[in-house]
């Protein structure tokens, strides 16, 4: 059988910074007889006065066929590696021959969803859609169209007295449908929704959502209005990870585009659209490939 020459096994690690840490990695892997044909490297300078420096941040690419042993012997060995590194080191390893599995959450908006669907179905994203979920029903031929199974959860009214108690099980509902499917991503296409703080915390370092401002400016509802109103000559778009502080989760990519006095706020949002399909996009893919390595409420990101 001719070996599989571009899968690949990416190993990604983050603790504390110390002297040595490149050559015990890179002697691992070379005792293993493993071919890196990836590898990035960023180390904090420690600071006395804030802890979330010091730090040593890598993601390594190693061809698959090179190595003797499969993806789970290679996790067994390489935990070895990382526990000499200390307690507080974090680690993955991922195979790229198993694609990932993201489930997406939608509202009425459709830019952003058909912006990765076609993505998905061109081949440009490293990644199987299992599901779409949507509190209206607005989206559900076009996701059809592309053979992905819709599910719509509608949310109560504004003016629906029990109100709360309906978002918490139509939440409910949603996180049935996302965990029966075990996603590496559940990603907020304009999803229009805030998340309860549970499952924030559950869904931690998977929820994506792109948010249409150049976060931190104009969080919140209406971005675009807020920065028309203030007569910003920039608008951008922000793609980052889901935390129960609103619009203030880690930063995975961020993008902008020039307006001037004579947009209308039409013109903004119709612009903006196309910053936030481009956003999303790379800010999806990079966490699909293990280039997004988060430490607090910061990203390391090796492009």
């Amino acid at each position: 059988m001719k070996p599989d020459v571009e899968r690949r096994y990416v190993i990604t690690l983050s603790c504390p910074d110390r002297t040595g840490i490149v050559a015990r990695i890179a002697g691992f892997l070379a005792a293993a007889g493993g071919w890196i044909v990836e590898a990035g490297y960023h180390s904090q300078v420690p600071s006395h006065s804030d802890p979330d420096t010091g730090w040593f941040f890598t993601r390594q690419v190693v061809r698959a066929d090179s190595l003797p042993f499969d993806v789970d012997e290679l996790r067994a060995r390489f935990a070895e590696v990382a526990a000499e590194l200390g307690g507080e080191a974090t680690w993955t390893v991922a195979d790229t021959g198993v694609r990932k599995r993201a489930v997406l959450l939608v509202s009425k908006e459709p830019h952003c969803l058909h912006d990765l669907l076609g993505r998905v179905a061109a081949g440009e994203l490293p990644v199987r859609l299992e599901a779409v979920i949507g509190n209206h029903e607005t989206l559900a031929d076009i996701v059809r169209a592309h053979g992905v199974p819709f599910h719509h959860i509608p949310f109560p009214a504004p003016d629906d007295p029990h109100r709360k108690a309906g978002r918490l099980e139509a939440f409910d509902k949603i996180r049935a449908l996302v965990e029966g499917h075990d996603p590496d991503a559940i990603v907020l296409a304009r999803f229009m929704q805030v998340l309860p703080a549970h499952l924030c915390e559950e869904w931690v370092g998977r929820a994506i959502n792109i948010h249409h401002s150049f976060l931190p400016s104009f969080a919140g509802a209406r971005p675009y209005h807020q920065a028309y109103a203030r007569g910003v000559k920039l608008i951008g778009a922000t793609c980052h990870y889901v935390t129960s502080d609103l619009d203030a989760g880690p930063i995975i990519e961020q993008d902008v585009i020039r307006v001037d006095h004579g947009d209308t706020t039409g013109d903004m949002v119709r612009r903006g659209r196309d910053i936030e399909r481009l956003v999303l996009s790379r800010g999806l893919r990079w966490h699909l490939e293990d280039r997004v390595l988060v430490h607090g409420n910061k990203t390391v990101v090796f492009r």
